[in-house]
């Protein structure tokens, strides 16, 4: 004797069937949707992973950390970073260039996953990003023309004079907390070098770890000037609510210092290791 089992209704089914009857009962529908189960969003790991691919975005315009060598190759501190952040996830990066100015709101929009461009992790900016763990300790630096001779050791000393600065910036914003300083914008830091270099501006304001570089890989006429304001951590931003992509991204940085890989990629760009801090605070 063969015996029929009737199929159980399938959940959605039973779901759509009792919404049906409950638009006759005010107020039922509501209640029925909201025991029905959520679909939750795909953590931002997820998507990296299935992808195979992590999306990394870099000014490209930022020696030493992100810029294009004689060949026309993407190299610099935080392209090596990228790299083995990617490899740590078991993912290729795939970088994307543009400019400061706009890259917080491309990050925003979706555009890429990460930035790894010396974002200071700021109590503004995480209102509306996550951030990984610090990876870089600096602080903000004055840059001056190599001929300068006027007393520049303070930033009372930079009252009436014209300091230029990334748009958007964390040293825009240092700068436009200083009592009598013609603030200038710019798109990035090649843009106001260059017009310090000419003397179109007096000073400019920037990461600390930028100085060396200038100063050992390129013929402008500029030098470091005095360090103004506080040491800050710079991190990698991401869009808020994923936890299991900010849990490993900070498990890669962790595991590239703890290998000696972060180490070796700092020593090579800087001659130290610029996850910590210089003796003095600076």
């Amino acid at each position: 004797m063969t015996v029929q089992i009737a199929a159980a209704p399938r959940p959605h089914a039973t779901v759509r069937r009792l919404l049906r009857q409950a638009a006759l009962v005010p107020g039922l529908a509501a209640v029925l949707l909201a025991m029905a189960p959520a679909a939750h969003a795909a953590d931002l790991l997820d998507e990296v992973k299935a992808r195979g691919t992590l999306r990394i975005a870099c000014e490209g315009t930022y020696p030493p950390f992100n810029f294009k060598n004689e060949k026309g190759e993407l190299t610099g501190f935080d392209v090596d970073i990228g790299k083995a952040i990617a490899a740590k996830l078991g993912v290729k990066p795939e970088f994307t260039t543009t400019e400061w100015s706009a890259i917080l709101a491309g990050l925003q929009a979706g555009k890429y996953d990460v930035i790894v461009n010396q974002v200071a992790a700021t109590d503004e900016r995480r209102q509306t990003f996550d951030f990984s763990s610090p990876y870089v300790i600096s602080y903000p630096q004055l840059i001056v023309r190599a001929n300068e001779t006027r007393k520049l050791d303070t930033a009372a000393d930079l009252k009436g004079k014209k300091v230029g600065v990334g748009q958007g910036s964390n040293f825009a914003k240092l700068a436009q907390g200083i009592a009598g300083v013609e603030v200038r914008t710019y798109p990035g830091a090649p843009e106001y070098l260059q017009d310090l270099a000419t003397g179109r501006i007096d000073a400019a304001i920037n990461d600390s770890l930028l100085i060396p570089y200038l100063k050992a890989k390129t013929r402008l006429p500029v030098k470091a000037g005095a360090a103004i304001g506080k040491p800050e951590s710079n991190a990698i931003p991401f869009r808020k609510g994923n936890p299991k992509f900010q849990a490993a991204i900070d498990k890669a940085l962790d595991d590239l210092k703890k290998d000696g890989t972060y180490a070796k990629i700092s020593t090579q760009w800087f001659e130290r290791d610029v996850s910590q801090p210089l003796a003095g605070g600076q």
